[in-house]
């Protein structure tokens, strides 16, 4: 459906890997031409240029392994911090904090339906929990207010995706871009009527269509100061038949139908997840 979100810097490595690969074959070539012909004088020479490149191989897929895992060390930090960060921001408008996390578990939900890789599963699992992370530069006084919002109070809070971005800003790991590009976009519209941009259809990244539905979802399902929680039943028909806020039109059709497929996936997310306390809360399957 669009291209997955697998890391950059993963390719580098294997490119280069593959090209010192193809240098040893060559000078392993190079070393057969030269003593062909005389095998029996030269075969000292040729065990061991062998094994120098054996170990230079060996060597070289150690030094990408270390690299790797030193990166991954590294997103993994990022990420705890960026965690914490919005974790802390979620307990200043929801008493218990257990919504992103259930948007983890639905978004990956949804990935894993369309067939994504279990690295791309854990990856939107992860960034699509920090997808609010910018309403930490929005007021109190707007976050907790009892009762609508007015145009002008509603121009801020729609600055919040804006502030996500200047958070994330410049992360090189694909957790950190697929954070990114949620952060911008989990409130934009298939049909452009979302903000902060306006975008339309495929202009929104994958990763921020997955998040948008299950942000409404969640939203729906949970009681707010100006409106009651819905059962499932009534969340699964507004997103699916619209109530006049919400439309279909508003979702990627392609994944309104992942979500009628597996919506009742999403109930049990809801139901289990806010059944554990928050602090027992991991990363494992609910």
């Amino acid at each position: 459906m669009e291209r997955k979100m697998h890391t950059e810097d993963e390719e580098g490595l294997a490119r280069e890997l593959s090209r010192v690969q193809a240098d040893l074959m060559a000078c392993a070539t190079e070393v057969d031409s030269a003593i062909e012909g005389d095998n029996k004088v030269r075969s000292g020479q040729l065990e061991a240029a062998y094994a120098q490149l054996e170990a230079y191989a060996r060597d070289l897929r150690a030094m990408v392994d270390a690299e790797r895992r030193r990166r991954r060390q590294l997103e993994l930090a990022h990420f705890d911090t960026l965690l914490r960060l919005a974790r802390a921001c979620e307990l200043r408008d929801n008493e218990t904090g257990h919504h992103i996390v259930r948007i983890g578990h639905y978004a990956r939900a949804m990935a894993r339906h369309l067939g994504q890789s279990d690295a791309d599963q854990k990856t939107i699992f992860a960034a699509a929990q920090v997808h609010d992370i910018g309403k930490i530069g929005i007021s109190d006084l707007l976050l907790l207010k009892q009762g609508a919002l007015t145009n002008e109070e509603w121009a801020t809070m729609k600055t919040h995706p804006i502030i996500g971005v200047s958070l994330l800003e410049g992360g090189s790991s694909p957790v950190m871009r697929a954070a990114r590009d949620i952060a911008l976009t989990h409130h934009e519209r298939w049909d452009g009527s979302g903000y902060p941009y306006g975008l339309k259809g495929e202009q929104i990244p994958l990763a921020g269509r997955i998040t948008m539905i299950a942000d409404i979802y969640d939203a729906l399902r949970s009681p707010r100061p100006y409106k009651p929680g819905f059962e499932h039943e009534k969340a699964y028909d507004i997103i699916v038949n619209g109530d006049g806020r919400t439309m279909p039109g508003h979702f990627d059709p392609g994944l309104l139908e992942v979500f009628k497929a597996i919506h009742t996936k999403f109930d049990v997310i809801y139901t289990n997840v806010t059944a554990t306390p928050f602090n027992s809360l991991a990363h494992q399957e609910v």
